[in-house]
This record gives C-alpha cells, structure tokens and sequence, in this order.
C-alpha cells in the first residue's frame, strides 16, 4: 500500500512540474532567443483580448508544410522511399519493369537515376503503387509499412524522424485556439494514415497532393478507387490554392522550409492584420542534415534569400533547437 501511494505521489509530483512547465515554458526544445521570442510574442498578441492585434479564434489557421518541415525529408521524401519499397514488393508480378525506367533503376537500386528520371519517372512511380486500388486498400499498405519499414541513418520507424520542438509548436498553436492543417506536397491519402497520431492533426485537417478518385460498387460494397490521374500537386502555387479550396480562409501563421512554401508564407504574411511566416533552415549535419541551396530534396534558395524582406522568422536548427526527435530525449 505505501509503495503504491509513493507511486501515485512521485506520478502526480510529475505531472504537476511537467505542467508548470509547460505553462511558463511552452516551446521547452526551443532555445531562448529571437526565434522562440517572436513565435510567443505573436501568439500572446493575437490572442490577448481587447488588444489592438487580437485575432478571433475562428480565423486562428495556421498551416504546416510536412517534409523537412514537420518530419525529416532526407534522404529522399519518405513517401517515394514508400513507393520504391512498393515497387520492389510488386516486381515479382513485373516482369517487364526490369527493363523499363525508372523501375529497372529501382530494382537495381540506383536512386540517383530514379531521381533523374524527373517528374515524369516520378509520375510513372506513383500511377504503379498509388493508383488502381481503393482508398482503404492503400490506407492499409502506408500503415503496415509505417509499422515495419526503418530509416537508413537512424534506424527507426519514420513516423519517429518527428521534430520535438515543432510537436510543441503545435501543441501550443492550439492550446491557444488555432486550428493546425498540414499542408503539404505529399499526398493527401498517405499523410492522413499517420497525421491524427502523430501530430495531432484530424484527416480533415491535412491538405496534400492527391489523385483523382471514383466511386465504385465492388462485390456489393461502396469503394473510393484511387485513379492513376492527377487532381492536385499541393506544392508552390498549388498551395495557396489548397488552401482556398480545402480551408477556405487564409492562415495568419505559416511554416515552411523550402522553396516549395514559399508561395504559401507569401500568400499568408500578405494578408491584413497581424501576420506570421516561419521559414526553417536545416543547419544541424551532427544532430539532422545540414542542406539548403543545393539539396535534391527541399531545396531553399528563393525563401532564404526573400525572408528578410518579407518579414519571416528563419529558424536555425542548430542554434535554435536544443533536440531535434523525440527520441533523442531518451
């Protein structure tokens, strides 16, 4: 009975430090600094009531890009590194796929030429593993590889390769009444498997790239089928008009990390009234990659070089982080 109540207390002693500190300290992975300072500044701003910048909760939207944004991107985007692995599980029932491109670089595990085969080689991946099943069916396949797959350099499942200090950020997002939605350029049906657990984001709250879909009647049983036709590329000027057309109002907060954002924190820090662009720049090689300008994956170049001018707040990870995953924590 005393070591069950040592327990409980030792639990609820914990609790309690925890939450203070989450009340004095809300972003604990966050260095202190200008980046983490103008993040609360911002928040304390548009929510203080009466205060001449105060945002209704309502109109609080802040949107997330996911890649290298949210979860790591390198060293390829880990929904193609799906799809490839998609593609070596299909082979045995392709012949032909050894001799046509990209899939006979696939099967030969040539990733430079994959990636050189361009959007259209990109396109081809995509119609083979996404396309031609029901929504539930690939649903299934992105869970059961989620729960088996690993990452090459950290040797963890990729749905662990979560950025700690932007779990807080969000986490604080919404315990000051924003809505958070992801909007990203990989696809729709493969970030909602995981989104809700990961992050804390509902399905309905993920806008990405998606394929044309139909309704079917199969064995006497309503399917969406997933169709090999692109219905929307939720990347660069694709993204404000996701958000136009899924969210339906412009976010006041935007974050991003590549070119491929940009016209989404230009679009939302153009708006009037009390406006937010945060820009993360991968600098840490020790702890995560360090890569901007010339990367394969998240190039940033444009962004970097506007963020300045537009007012955007450019996190450096390395100085401004003090733990990159969650697991690093342990």
């Amino acid at each position: 009975m005393t070591r069950l109540f040592i327990s409980i207390l030792v639990s609820c002693t914990l609790t309690f430090f925890h939450t203070a500190e989450a009340d004095t300290n809300p972003l604990p992975s966050w260095n202190a600094g200008s980046t983490k300072q103008s993040i609360v500044e911002f928040v304390e701003k548009v929510t203080k009531q009466g205060g001449p910048d105060f945002v209704p909760e309502a109109q609080r939207i802040a949107t997330f890009d996911n890649d290298g944004n949210l979860w790591a991107e390198q060293p390829l985007y880990f929904q193609l590194i799906y799809a490839i692995d998609q593609v070596k599980k299909m082979a045995p029932d392709h012949p032909e796929w050894k001799t046509q491109e990209p899939f006979a670089s696939i099967l030969k595990g040539d990733q430079k030429e994959v990636m050189a085969s361009g959007k259209k080689g990109l396109m081809k991946i995509l119609a083979a593993t996404h396309a031609n099943m029901t929504a539930e069916d690939f649903q299934a396949n992105v869970a059961e590889w989620l729960k088996t797959a690993k990452h090459p350099k950290f040797n963890k499942p990729y749905n662990e390769l979560v950025y700690q200090p932007m779990l807080e950020l969000l986490q604080y997002l919404r315990a000051n009444g924003f809505r958070t939605f992801i909007v990203s350029g990989g696809g729709v049906d493969f970030m909602r498997v995981f989104a809700e657990q990961t992050y804390g984001i509902p399905p309905d709250q993920v806008v990405g790239s998606s394929l044309k879909a139909k309704y079917e009647v199969r064995d006497g049983k309503p399917v969406i089928v997933k169709l090999p036709e692109i219905n929307l590329i939720d990347d660069k000027e694709g993204k404000p008009v996701g958000i136009h057309q899924y969210i339906g109002q412009r976010p006041i907060f935007a974050s991003g990390n590549s070119d491929g954002d940009y016209q989404m924190l230009e679009w939302t820090t153009a708006g009037s009234g009390p406006r937010f662009g945060l820009l993360l720049h991968h600098t840490d090689a020790k702890r995560e990659w360090a890569y901007d300008r010339e990367s394969h994956v998240g190039r940033a170049d444009k962004a970097l070089d506007d963020a300045s001018k537009n007012g955007w707040t450019v996190i450096d990870m390395k100085n401004d982080w003090k733990t990159i995953f969650p697991f690093d924590q342990l």
